[in-house]
């Protein structure tokens, strides 16, 4: 008589790490965090419910667009930039804008804070430019868990945002240290601190 096979409802913090394509710190901080469902063994191990690794890597993938990044074309400095909107015609103006800025960009562009994290756990850019208020997780509870990533501790983040400073106080706060624009999109600023980290 044969055994029936039996789906594993969870993973060590290692599997789900590269199930994610993240380190295992970047994983354990996301328990921490409750972007992941994990409890521990006996023993002090983690182990994560295999439906919040599946989850996560759902939202990424249903976001309406993929990241897109635009190609380096030499190897002169270049400034990593992640750009996270969920609006498509914000992104399409954030690209064309800063394309013709007097500096090299690697740009990235994502829809959800899902997808930043995931994208800032394989290495954080030199430039985070964030919107607030987003689908799946918002930008408010991204910012939260960026301010323990090790990934991003030498990422510059910039808030753009359409919520006015009241709303923000409300829902946030946006951590101390994170400049807050106010959409329409200032580029004259943004360039100023692409500028000022480059130099």
């Amino acid at each position: 008589m044969s055994t029936p096979h039996i789906q594993k409802t969870f993973c060590t913090t290692r599997e789900a790490a590269a199930l994610l394509g993240v380190s295992i710190g970047t994983v354990q901080l996301w328990v921490e965090s409750d972007l992941l469902q994990a409890w521990k063994t006996a023993g002090g191990h983690r182990r994560v419910m295999r439906e919040s690794v599946d989850r996560l890597l759902h939202k990424a993938a249903d976001a309406p667009s993929a990241p897109v990044k635009l190609p380096a074309a030499d190897k002169e400095r270049r400034l990593s930039v992640l750009i996270v909107e969920d609006d498509p015609s914000l992104l399409r103006l954030y690209q064309a804008k800063m394309s013709r800025w007097p500096i090299k960009l690697d740009l990235v562009t994502v829809d959800n804070a899902v997808a930043a994290l995931m994208a800032i756990g394989r290495g954080g850019p030199d430039l985070l430019i964030t919107d607030l208020n987003m689908p799946f997780t918002n930008g408010f509870e991204m910012l939260r868990v960026l301010t323990q990533a090790p990934e991003a501790v030498n990422t510059t983040v910039v808030v753009v945002s359409g919520l006015d400073a009241a709303e923000i106080a409300r829902r946030g706060p946006v951590p101390p240290g994170i400049e807050v624009l106010s959409k329409p999109v200032p580029f004259d600023r943004l360039l100023a601190i692409a500028t000022g980290i480059l130099k």
